[in-house]
């Protein structure tokens, strides 16, 4: 049997993968290839590659406050990514980054970042959500082996492999055989091992991870699962909005939910709470969800 990797190295993996390094030209930055990657990148990698790519240009007093991505091509793991930025403005308070990113001169990604220097206000929240906290419940990849057998057996060993990312549901899944529901759903998730203290590594992690549960909460009503087979879904867009401080490898919760999906399309808004109840980020995505149709 093969070893599996500890949790150690998957965020090792994870940190370097999210690493961007200098490119062949000014402005231009290389994006790593996911240690034994197949197929499609995750697009969760894309954007935090490209942010990463955008804060090597900005003064480490200017935490990003926000982004939006726009999805135009599938990535694929057989080649780096170039990511080309672009300095839009540095001004008193604020700068912002465009970034391209590119495979064999073709763009994928299309992302716009700001960039704040810190400053004090008048503040208020949303609470977060009255859910079970973590130590209460099980894990997704424990879950995941659990109820393996009832995934197409091509679809297995993917759904099984180890991830740097620990998930742990409050809901069902829909590949634990849950009946449609309400489009929302909550997550607990954290990095699987400590990370450096760098916080823009924790901001890299957080825009990986934020990626993940969240074009799902628009099919929940509709029986629909990349897994079962009767969907195919991708993103279009995605938005990171950073309001405080957080550490990536403590838990936080990603309450999601969906207020419209239509014309083959769904739209997700997210919450990201610290364990301690602060509202650290939110999201948005809209992605394309056409039903699959049995033949005959």
């Amino acid at each position: 049997m093969e070893k599996q990797p500890t949790s150690e190295e998957l965020v090792r993996w994870l940190v370097k993968l999210l690493d961007v390094k200098p490119g062949a030209e000014e402005g231009h930055y290389a994006g790593r290839r996911k240690r034994g990657g197949v197929g499609r990148v995750f697009g969760g990698q894309v954007i935090a590659q490209a942010l990463a790519a955008a804060e090597r240009t900005v003064a480490e007093d200017r935490a990003v406050h926000s982004l939006h991505a726009y999805f135009l091509r599938g990535g694929n793991e057989d080649h780096e990514i170039d990511f080309k930025v672009e300095r839009d403005l540095d001004g008193g308070s604020f700068s912002n980054r465009r970034v391209v990113a590119s495979q064999l001169g073709t763009p994928i990604l299309n992302l716009v970042a700001s960039f704040h220097r810190r400053e004090e206000g008048p503040r208020h929240q949303d609470a977060m959500p009255d859910v079970p906290r973590p130590e209460d419940l099980p894990s997704e990849a424990d879950l995941r082996r659990q109820f393996l057998h009832l995934v197409p057996e091509d679809k297995r060993a993917q759904m099984i492999a180890p991830r740097p990312i620990e998930l742990r549901p409050v809901e069902k899944r829909h590949w634990m055989g849950a009946e449609p529901t309400e489009p929302r759903s909550n997550t607990w998730f954290r990095a699987c091992a400590p990370l450096p203290d760098d916080p823009r590594i924790h901001r890299a992690v957080l825009a990986y991870a934020s990626d993940m549960s969240l074009l799902g909460t628009c099919t929940l009503p509709h029986g629909l699962s990349w897994t079962v087979g009767n969907l195919m879904g991708v993103s279009l867009d995605h938005v990171v909005w950073f309001h405080d401080d957080f550490r990536a490898d403590d838990w936080l919760l990603y309450s999601t939910d969906s207020p419209w999906a239509g014309g083959a399309r769904g739209f997700n808004r997210g919450r990201i709470f610290s364990a301690d109840g602060r509202l650290v980020a939110e999201t948005a995505q809209e992605g394309l969800i056409r039903e699959i149709k049995p033949k005959g």
